[in-house]
């Protein structure tokens, strides 16, 4: 707070002020005290009234700093009331019941909003895990039962499954903490994993794949890291050119291991690259082709980050796009 902005909310105190020693100035001039006597009474009084408002002042000014000062350190701010010191003053106190109660009532809406959000998730959660049963009831069908429909109806279950698994990640994506299992990994297992995942849309789109063979191991959780993969072969293809080429390359620095999926896909265009892990961009690519729903590489980045692995992306926007998973050193465990 200014000090004119408190010399403008005192304006009336001030006027009072002015007006009573203006009477009392006649008074004492029609008792007939001197001039030199009024004045210095008027000076005693202006020094008191102004060193009165002065430390009112500071004192209202640390205690508004205080409450600011508290308010910027915490994360939700509506608990601000919860931390405050009770006022001193009457109409202060006035405020801090109102806040008290907007706080309360703010922390019910809150507990209702988390309930229902977890209620929602967990309806999710259960109609993903029901939805899996018949997908795969219906591919063994299709497999034990060949047919001229059998390839295409697999590639449409397979884009099913995708979508549904994509479903529950993303319900699951900020408690990975419950649903993982650290432990060392060849990276190549599991890029043949999402492959194999993925063979109807790699067949029909009939994609060149190229995977160097190594034994080179990360620790991280295979199950994460093969939806990862997954989600970025599903773009290079959705993406892809007239011979699409999907190209696997593990490779081994001091302090961490670099897992890179190239494509010669369309490329990504550059003023899209910034903003390609955000939720639900889609890009120029997506509006063209209409099929993006902007949740793909947003779900690779949240899952990254959980996990601890890096995850960068660069494209000539004319062709060629590569993504690399980095899986860091740890001191703790390692990465051989």
């Amino acid at each position: 707070m200014r000090l004119a902005e408190y010399l403008k909310d005192n304006i009336p105190a001030m006027i009072l002020q002015v007006l009573c020693m203006v009477l009392l100035s006649l008074f004492l001039l029609s008792a007939g005290n001197t001039a030199d006597t009024v004045g210095f009474v008027l000076l005693i009084w202006f020094a008191v009234a102004a060193a009165y408002m002065a430390w009112c002042y500071y004192r209202r000014c640390g205690f508004l700093k205080r409450l600011l000062d508290l308010t910027e350190e915490l994360e939700e701010k509506y608990l601000i009331a919860e931390l405050m010191e009770k006022p001193l003053r009457a109409d202060d106190r006035v405020f801090y019941g109102i806040l008290k109660l907007a706080d309360k009532s703010m922390l019910e809406r809150v507990a209702a909003a988390e309930r229902e959000n977890r209620e929602y998730r967990e309806q999710i959660e259960q109609w993903v895990h029901e939805t899996k049963t018949p997908i795969t009831a219906i591919r063994l069908l299709c497999e034990n039962n060949p047919t001229a429909i059998q390839k295409p109806l697999l590639l449409e279950l397979e884009r099913l499954n995708h979508y549904v698994e994509q479903a529950l990640y993303l319900s699951g994506s900020e408690h990975t903490e419950k649903d993982y299992r650290i432990r060392e990994l060849t990276l190549v297992e599991a890029v043949h994993q999402a492959i194999a995942q993925n063979k109807q849309l790699l067949l029909q789109n009939q994609v060149q794949l190229c995977v160097e063979p190594c034994d080179i191991t990360a620790y991280t959780d295979e199950k994460w890291l093969v939806f990862i993969l997954s989600q970025l072969l599903n773009n290079a293809v959705k993406y892809k050119n007239d011979t699409p080429v999907i190209e696997f390359r593990i490779t081994q620095e001091d302090e961490r291991v670099l897992l890179a999926v190239a494509d010669n896909g369309i490329g990504i265009p550059p003023e899209d690259m910034p903003r390609i892990f955000e939720k639900g961009f889609t890009g120029r690519n997506g509006r063209t082709g209409g099929r993006a729903t902007g949740m793909g590489l947003y779900l690779c980045m949240k899952l990254c980050e959980r996990l601890g692995v890096g995850l960068e992306a660069c494209s000539d926007g004319g062709g060629r796009t590569v993504f690399t998973l980095i899986f860091y050193r740890n001191p703790f465990v390692g990465v051989r």
